[in-house]
């Protein structure tokens, strides 16, 4: 269950990053109609994700790194830079479709491409612990969702 739910959540911040690629292009280009539409595209989809990922945490739970102890330290590092990224990219997205949908444009494009960057590779390293939770490695346990500590249904 765990890894199903999480192949749907890494399928949608891929598609998402892939249509912000494509709406930084088209805002290049000046195509501003269908920059619009691509990114509202994948503003839903990140949404999306976050609900995805938000509900896997809280029916599921979290997968631990199941791979060899010598690689442990290093993907934790790993994760904590994605979760670091990740945080910023979703708080710099939120300003970024904000000063847009005020129309703020000066304030948009000055932050929009640090917002698409940081988007991206969110997204690359968030593909990377995917492949390292469930494809690379053996999956390793899952930990309590927050449904059973909230509920305190799980055994300690």
């Amino acid at each position: 269950m765990a890894g199903a739910w999480a192949l749907v959540s890494e399928l949608l911040m891929i598609i998402s990053a892939t249509f912000v690629a494509f709406g930084w292009r088209k805002a290049i280009q000046k195509r501003y109609d269908v920059h619009r539409k691509l990114m509202k595209t994948a503003a839903w989809l990140g949404a999306g994700f976050f609900v995805s990922y938000a509900l896997d945490s809280f029916f599921v739970g979290d997968t631990l790194y199941g791979g060899p102890a010598r690689y442990a330290d290093a993907y934790q590092i790993f994760l904590q830079i994605h979760v670091f990224l990740a945080t910023v990219a979703g708080i710099f997205g939120i300003v970024t479709i904000s000063a847009a949908l005020r129309e703020k444009f000066a304030l948009h494009r000055r932050i929009a491409p640090y917002t698409a960057i940081l988007w991206l590779l969110a997204a690359a390293t968030g593909l990377v612990v995917y492949l390292v939770l469930f494809v690379i490695f053996p999956q390793g346990p899952t930990m309590h969702n927050i449904l059973s500590v909230l509920l305190k249904t799980h055994k300690s």
